[in-house]
């Protein structure tokens, strides 16, 4: 799997055991794995870190895990597989109501792990070699299938040069794209040998989204290397 293939999973668990097995598993198996043991700090990792998918435990400190669920739903598009140790039909139709979109329950090996997963990110689109139609990062949304793209719920205009720029940049978030990678993807791209036309469209989409003329943190510059959008600056 290519780095920019490569699907990110935040494993939200607080037992050190369970959370590392995992961890080790699923990055030998080519995801991008980071780990979170504590509910209160969860959601805010979720919704600035936007993952491709969520594996959360129903039991965790300082915040339980239905609680998590249900208030980073909003704010996050992507799959939640959340976990239980009881056996108990209330806990999974809690789950399914706080927008889980799939439930199990402990033990459970990793191998019937990364099969929930890879189950739960082909149903939207996000499986290794699969395409997303959306993305959601924060208050920013961007879907290829209407041509819409929302800041804090209002559209935002764009052209469809504009449009399909934004487009690759946001799909392969916190990828460094340089201008022959761009132009590359987008031939439609006038290329003069001095990349203006990216760079002039690089300014007017950090306009229309309100990023910093002067220090840009949505739409990055890389210096010597490209552009990177960023997952976790749209809160």
């Amino acid at each position: 799997m290519s780095p920019s293939e490569q699907k990110s999973v935040l494993v939200v668990e607080d037992d050190e055991v369970s959370a590392n097995t995992l961890l080790k598993f699923l990055t030998k198996r080519g995801y991008l794995v980071e780990v979170e043991t504590h509910g209160d700090r969860a959601v805010k990792r979720i919704l600035a870190m936007q993952p491709d998918a969520v594996v959360l435990d129903c039991n965790l400190p300082g915040k339980d895990g239905f609680d998590v669920c249900r208030e980073v739903r909003s704010g996050y598009l992507g799959p939640i597989i959340m976990f239980t140790s009881r056996d108990d039909d209330i806990d999974h139709v809690q789950g399914m109501d706080c927008g889980a979109d799939d439930y199990m329950i402990k033990p459970v090996t990793p191998h019937v792990v990364l099969a929930h997963l890879v189950a739960c990110m082909r149903r939207v689109g996000q499986a290794p070699g699969g395409s997303q139609d959306e993305y959601g990062f924060g208050r920013f949304f961007i879907s290829r299938t209407t041509r819409v793209v929302r800041l804090d719920d209002v559209e935002v205009p764009f052209s469809t040069a504009e449009f399909d720029l934004l487009w690759l940049l946001a799909s392969r978030a916190g990828v460094v794209l340089s201008r022959d990678d761009i132009n590359s993807d987008l031939r439609g791209l006038e290329h003069d040998g001095l990349n203006r036309s990216i760079d002039m469209r690089i300014s007017r989409l950090r306009k229309a989204l309100g990023d910093n003329a002067e220090n840009p943190v949505r739409i990055k510059t890389v210096r010597g290397k490209g552009y990177l959008f960023s997952r976790s600056d749209w809160n």
